[in-house]
């Protein structure tokens, strides 16, 4: 419970963090109505809560209990000193994850569930929250295999669930970060500007960017583009797919995967 009240505690202070900054200093000028994308993006986030603690056995911090109860994993064969360890976690799982987008833009399958988060056609802070269910739960999986096969410890990954979580919210965000603070920042983080180009109309600028907390993945395996081509406030936001007021509704984007044409 304390680490949920905890996960809870932090994922609320900088939702309304970046929302008051976005307010206070915004990159772009939003397209649609705030409160009506609010209502679906946040929604969804919900559901998802839900149906993961419906339907999952166990969740990643369960899972590394389990190995370390067991010493299963990696880490648990290694005489390797605990502060390298958590260091060590935080890497492979940040790298997993970066793999793990990749696979969810190449694969036509994945890229079925994974444009539920790009059809939004404005980004903000919510939008790094909105995900397919299906999505959701395949990357949970994903994790908890990692999770057992390095023997990651459970501190790690509460550490990393919630550095990945208020990530996700800061590089969505709609704030604008001076040109100079933004390209020190991005040379070790995602930042906004960067993240932004990844949800380009443009196929090629969102098959980039693919980090979500730290960028060196992006520059190590040359998937960094450091500006959109129309610029941040000329550039198309979501896919072609699905332009629609009506499909940034909550019942809307848990069809989006099967509806192809």
């Amino acid at each position: 419970m304390d680490v949920a009240f905890i996960r809870v505690s932090i994922f609320v202070t900088v939702l309304v963090c970046c929302a008051l900054a976005e307010y206070w200093k915004p990159k772009r000028p939003l397209r649609q109505l705030k409160s009506y994308r609010w209502m679906n993006n946040l929604g969804l986030t919900g559901l998802n809560s839900v149906l993961v603690y419906i339907t999952m056995p166990l969740l990643a911090v369960e899972a590394a209990l389990w190995a370390q109860s067991l010493q299963i994993g990696l880490f648990n064969e290694l005489p390797i000193s605990f502060p390298i360890e958590v260091i060590l976690s935080v890497l492979i799982l940040d790298f997993a994850i970066y793999w793990q987008h990749r696979l969810f833009h190449t694969a036509p399958i994945c890229w079925s569930l994974h444009k539920v988060h790009h059809a939004d056609q404005d980004i903000d802070v919510t939008t790094g929250a909105r995900f397919h269910p299906i999505e959701i739960w395949i990357s949970m999986w994903i994790k908890i295999c990692i999770v057992i096969s390095f023997g990651i410890p459970p501190i790690a990954v509460i550490v990393f669930e919630i550095v990945l979580n208020a990530s996700a919210m800061f590089n969505h965000s709609n704030i604008h970060i001076p040109k100079k603070w933004d390209m020190r920042l991005r040379k070790c983080i995602v930042t906004p500007d960067m993240h932004r180009i990844h949800h380009s109309t443009i196929r090629s600028e969102a098959d980039s960017n693919f980090g979500f907390f730290l960028s060196i993945w992006d520059h190590i395996f040359d998937t960094h583009i450091a500006r959109p081509k129309l610029g941040h406030l000329g550039m198309n936001i979501g896919i072609s797919q699905f332009r629609s007021r009506k499909e940034q509704r909550l019942d809307k984007m848990l069809t989006q995967p099967f509806r192809n044409k």
